[in-house]
């Protein structure tokens, strides 16, 4: 039996159950089931005294005596009471179902097991529905943790319960099972002190004790993460090798024109640096595969603007992707008014772009004339040629899968550079782990005289203040937003709405006095675009919209965000919402509007809102307040699927094994030495090495 075995030769599983775990589970061979980890592990090695209980402890042992017993209730809503003691205090017990049963278990007097979650009210703990067992009848605690893994409810329909899996490990991990190949160095594993991978296999699903599970948990997160880095550092090592890129030397006539006499604005350092790195990539021969972050409103449309020149000045066309039709249209007028002193052709392509327009602008793609094209997803349709493709630039990468980004890069005739930008600042954690295979560059500065938003928290009672306030504003010349989380009335969410909120808006607002205006993206194409340039002109005080403003939409004049049930919105939506005010001289505001019932997780977002405009800090705060096993909407199409790592908690291991998998490209960067002889046969097992070394 090896790795690759079929799970329906492995003893307890069979033929029926086989099926259903590669229904449920996606789990095939012995390697898929030795990665269907657990998720978390009850302990029952030891025994606890109630003077030790806490708020934050899992499910729990106590050992003591069943004291006074209750009933109570009515007919249809009955319980069961009963006080638990040990020599350092009590606990009460309840049971809301199968009363009988238990009542017949309790006996006052009697020394018994309590096995259960611990839960505080005004200091006094007490167990719901707890696990009680005679003593007499169980004199030995366990000596080993208890694995609990995730399943399904077919599942569990279909008895496949917890035991079933745990028989299963016990029978595949005894020793006699199975064999599981080593696939780090000697030299890896002593100077990280880890343990071998087969026993850290059997420990992860059998542990001992806790020091047993930490142990493997160690060797089965660094093995994940350096096999992540160095993938990254062989994709890397493969453009280097298979990707020569266009090299672009010179900054030339519309370079130097546009910065010495258009740039309506200084430069901040930040955006210096950030076009020098760039600059450097471009001529150095080497293709350029980029990730530019920068804060809400620090100016990365400018450097992408000037970037864009120097592939002009060097003979190339640029192809510039966002996600929506709305923030196209933004870069493309944002463009055509800029460049329009120089003479330089611009084109946009959306999924409504006619026939006749999108004719001639792939002919003008194809001779050249048309050098900067700017679109949605519309770009990488198979009809979409350029003659000299040099550089690709995609805003808001975080929105396109890695098939998107290399459809497009396929346009050139060569290898393109490649410039993702985000204005979703990124921890230092998630940068490395999803995008490792990219040199980063950071804009951390706002434009001089950029005033601080300031942000406050209302709750409903405070609602007829906001409108007067908003009204003194607008009538002060100023614009506002509105922003909703849904269109329509949920039966299943308690969420501000829409058109409700429009219906309420324009009442509260009438004209003539006041103009209000509805965008979102259940909207038509047409209709989007009349509702955004009647902002953008002035002509509407008030936009009511969803989060299809989230991104791009760009109106100086707007000083106001409120943003309704503002407690359903993630940290770096309500972070990127904010960011469509504050982009011109005046004073900005961005007002959170609540509920009255609010989840503590999300009053620690409002209040890091009030207390920052960082988009880096905010992003760093939402990282630890999310914990693990929440990042999964932050991972791109095609990015790493990690089982184990825990952004937050495992960053120093992180960097640890960036190191390493560095430390073994530059030293043995084909992996022919014999020391690296199991890294090297596991990577050709996964069928990978190959494809690592491929442009990603």
């Amino acid at each position: 039996m090896n790795l690759s075995t079929e799970i329906t030769y492995l003893k307890g599983v069979g033929e029926i159950r086989s099926a259903l775990f590669k229904r449920e589970l996606n789990i095939s061979t012995v390697e898929d089931i030795l990665y269907h980890f657990p998720l978390r592990y009850v302990d029952r090695t030891r025994i606890l005294q109630i003077k030790d209980l806490k708020n934050d402890l899992s499910k729990v042992q106590l050992k003591g005596t069943i004291g006074h017993i209750q009933k109570g209730g009515n007919p249809r809503k009955p319980f069961l009471k009963a006080v638990f003691t040990d020599q350092t205090g009590s606990v009460n017990m309840v049971w809301f179902k199968q009363i009988q049963w238990i009542e017949k278990k309790l006996h006052e007097g009697e020394e018994y097991i309590l096995f259960g979650k611990p839960s505080a009210y005004k200091g006094k703990f007490s167990f719901s529905h707890p696990e009680l067992n005679l003593w007499s009848n169980n004199n030995q605690i366990s000596n080993s943790l208890t694995a609990v893994y995730p399943l399904t409810e077919l599942l569990k329909k279909r008895k496949i319960e917890q035991k079933i899996f745990r028989e299963i490990f016990r029978k595949l991990l005894d020793g006699k099972g199975i064999f599981i190949p080593e696939n780090l160095s000697k030299e890896i594993r002593n100077k990280f002190d880890l343990i071998d991978r087969q026993t850290a296999f059997i420990k992860i699903h059998m542990p001992d004790s806790q020091g047993e599970l930490k142990l493997a948990l160690r060797r089965l997160k660094f093995e994940e993460l350096f096999f992540l880095q160095l993938r990254f550092l062989m994709i890397r090592q493969g453009r280097k090798t298979n990707a020569p890129g266009i090299i672009m030397p010179k900054v030339g006539h519309y370079f130097k024109k546009f910065y010495d006499d258009i740039l309506p604005f200084t430069l901040t350092d930040a955006q210096k640096n950030v076009v020098t790195e760039i600059w450097d990539d471009l001529k150095s021969g080497q293709q350029m595969n980029r990730l530019l972050q920068g804060d809400v409103g620090s100016g990365k449309t400018i450097v992408a603007l000037l970037i864009a020149l120097i592939a002009i000045d060097n003979g190339h066309q640029i192809s510039i992707m966002a996600p929506t039709e709305i923030l196209a249209q933004q870069h493309y007028k944002s463009f055509s008014d800029l460049l329009f002193p120089l003479g330089i052709s611009i084109g946009l392509l959306t999924g409504s772009t006619k026939n006749s327009e999108r004719k001639k602008l792939n002919a003008d793609l194809q001779n050249g004339d048309c050098r900067i094209l700017i679109g949605t997803h519309a770009l990488i349709e198979e009809h979409v040629k350029f003659k000299s493709l040099g550089l690709v630039i995609i805003d808001e990468q975080h929105r396109f899968g890695v098939a998107q980004r290399a459809r497009l890069l396929e346009k050139g005739n060569q290898h393109p550079h490649f410039l993702v930008m985000t204005a979703t600042p990124i921890p230092r954690t998630m940068a490395l782990s999803f995008y490792g295979d990219l040199d980063v560059s950071k804009i951390d500065q706002l434009p001089v005289g950029r005033k601080p938003i300031k942000t406050a928290v209302r709750a409903e009672n405070e609602r007829h203040k906001l409108y007067k306030f908003v009204k003194e504003q607008i009538q002060a010349g100023r614009q506002a937003y509105f922003v909703f989380p849904l269109i329509e009335a949920s039966e299943k969410l308690n969420y501000k709405n829409l058109n409700h909120g429009f219906d309420q808006l324009v009442d509260v607002f009438k004209r003539p006095d006041f103009q209000v205006d509805m965008l979102h993206g259940g909207m038509s194409s047409l209709e989007k675009r009349a509702a955004m340039k009647r902002f953008e002109e002035g002509i509407c005080n008030i936009l009511v919209a969803t989060t299809v403003v989230e991104v791009g939409v760009n109106v100086p004049n707007a000083s106001i965000m409120v943003i309704e049930s503002s407690e359903k919105f993630g940290l770096s939506q309500l972070h990127q919402l904010r960011g469509r005010v504050g982009r011109g001289a005046y004073q900005s505001y961005c007002i959170l509007m609540t509920g009255s019932k609010i989840s503590e997780t999300s009053k620690k977002r409002l209040i890091a809102m009030v207390h920052t405009n960082d988009g880096f800090k905010l992003a760093e705060y939402d990282l630890k307040l999310r914990g693990p096993g929440e990042m999964d909407g932050t991972r791109q199409s095609g990015g790493p699927q990690l089982k184990l790592t825990s952004m937050v908690e495992d960053e120093d291991l992180l960097v640890e094994c960036r190191g390493a998998a560095q430390e073994l490209i530059i030293n043995d960067p084909n992996l022919d030495k014999a020391e690296n002889v199991e890294i090297r046969n596991y990577l050709k097992s996964k069928n990978k090495y190959k494809d690592w070394t491929n442009i990603a």
